[in-house]
């Protein structure tokens, strides 16, 4: 058992105290070596005790600045303490009892407040997972349900999960499909983000090899999230609109990494404007309780009882987490990971004027990066991977995605000192290369 005070307050600033890894880390990832998979990753060893707003302490006693929130999930921040109550207030009353088969208040209470806050014209139907994956392995069903058809574009760069049909969605690394086909068929991968990219789809795979009125969904990340954060032409996402318009396809909108007030905006897509068929949504929805949801315009919706569901998804504790979360985000959260996320870029900016091998930033809100490069000016993902290795060992925590880039998704409760503690920080990490 860990002898950590659970009440004491954690600094709101990086703690060392130890070597990193301590000794207590070190004997738990020797045990956790001996007895799960090989397949996680773990960029750098931290063993975590708990957290606290955007802080978190490990088994050794060591505070770290955390700028991954567990990688863009704990939206409302570790133990916020209305979500921490809302969670023991349900779990001392009903902890499970299968939404498929039954009815309780709390999922009918999160469904309403999504539909009421989705971009589309009247309302929505909620179907509630536990996963990004399960939404996005849904969202595929659903698709192929309401049109009758079969094929599904998706993107170069893309992260939709790693289950059989979202992996088969999947462009992102060629470690995550390689020795698992044969993959879902029928799926088409093109470039992200560019308007040639569609310019390909309309002019070149629609006519010889892809033919339209047989598509069933566009599936695509209002910004790409694993494949690094790639913030996509002006226009793009209205075009994708339109092509799915001209030939009855369904614009599906994977929002698990981008939505949950991220951006700025419940949902990313509302940046542009673009009002999808499907929308998919995990992650940070529940502050850390495993949840996930397909929203869908109220037509589309129609699979009969049976077609689909879910032992699990939307738990009865999960939704209360989420409706908590879902009033934090509206009553303040949503416009801090604005202004926070104006305050990172520009502070990221400096640095890329300072260190030429850092690029300029990108993204919208919280959901930001930088990308790595060398000498020549080409991503350098050894030089990453060393960065994220010294911050570590400086007591700030951060992600990789994309090629080389290093991803800023802290929990939307950062304030501006810790953003320039992070600064700080990176400042110094940059200095030493």
């Amino acid at each position: 058992m860990l002898s950590i005070p659970i009440k004491r307050p954690l600094p709101r600033v990086p703690r060392l105290i130890t070597s990193l890894p301590g000794s207590r880390a070190k004997d738990i990832i020797k045990r956790d070596r001996a007895v799960t998979s090989p397949s996680y990753t773990r960029d750098y060893p931290l063993v975590v005790a708990r957290g606290e707003g955007c802080m978190v302490e490990d088994v050794d006693g060591n505070v770290f600045l955390d700028m991954t929130a567990g990688i863009a999930v704990t939206a409302t921040g570790y133990a916020h303490p209305e979500v921490v109550q809302a969670i023991q207030e349900q779990a001392a009353r009903l902890v499970h009892m299968s939404g498929t088969d039954f009815y309780y208040e709390p999922m009918v209470e999160l469904a309403e407040k999504l539909a009421s806050r989705a971009p589309f014209p009247n309302g929505a139907r909620v179907f509630f997972t536990n996963s990004g994956a399960e939404s996005n392995e849904g969202a595929i069903k659903l698709a192929r349900y309401y049109t009758g058809r079969s094929l599904i574009v998706a993107f170069l760069g893309a992260f939709h999960g790693r289950t059989y049909g979202a992996m088969s969605l999947t462009g992102s690394k060629a470690v995550q499909r390689a020795n698992f086909g044969p993959l879902l068929p029928g799926v088409t991968h093109i470039p992200y983000g560019t308007h040639a990219s569609l310019d390909y789809l309309e002019k070149q795979l629609f006519p010889t090899m892809l033919p339209p009125k047989e598509v069933a969904a566009i599936v695509v990340e209002p910004i790409q999230g694993e494949g690094g954060y790639i913030v996509p032409e002006d226009g793009f996402l209205q075009r994708i609109r339109q092509i799915c318009d001209r030939y009855g396809i369904m614009m599906v909108v994977d929002e698990v990494q981008s939505g949950m007030g991220r951006t700025g905006h419940l949902f990313a897509i509302e940046h542009w404007g673009v009002m999808p068929d499907i929308i998919t949504m995990a992650k940070g929805i529940a502050s850390g309780l495993p949840l996930g949801a397909i929203l869908s315009r109220p037509e589309i919706m129609t699979w009969q009882p049976g077609a689909h569901a879910t032992t699990f998804g939307g738990n009865p504790v999960a939704c209360a987490a989420a409706i908590v979360t879902l009033r934090l985000l509206e009553s303040g959260l949503m416009a801090n990971a604005t202004q926070m996320g104006e305050l990172l870029q520009a502070g990221l900016h400096r640095l890329s004027q300072q260190f030429p091998q850092v690029s300029p930033p990108r993204g919208k809100g919280l959901m930001v990066a930088v990308d790595l490069l060398n000498d020549e000016g080409e991503f350098d993902p050894q030089l990453r991977d060393r960065i994220l290795q010294e911050a570590f060992l400086r007591g700030l925590l951060l992600l990789s995605c994309g090629k080389a880039a290093i991803r800023f998704c802290p929990p939307l409760v950062i304030d501006s000192d810790q953003i320039q503690i992070a600064l700080e920080i990176l400042s110094e990490v940059y200095g030493n290369w």
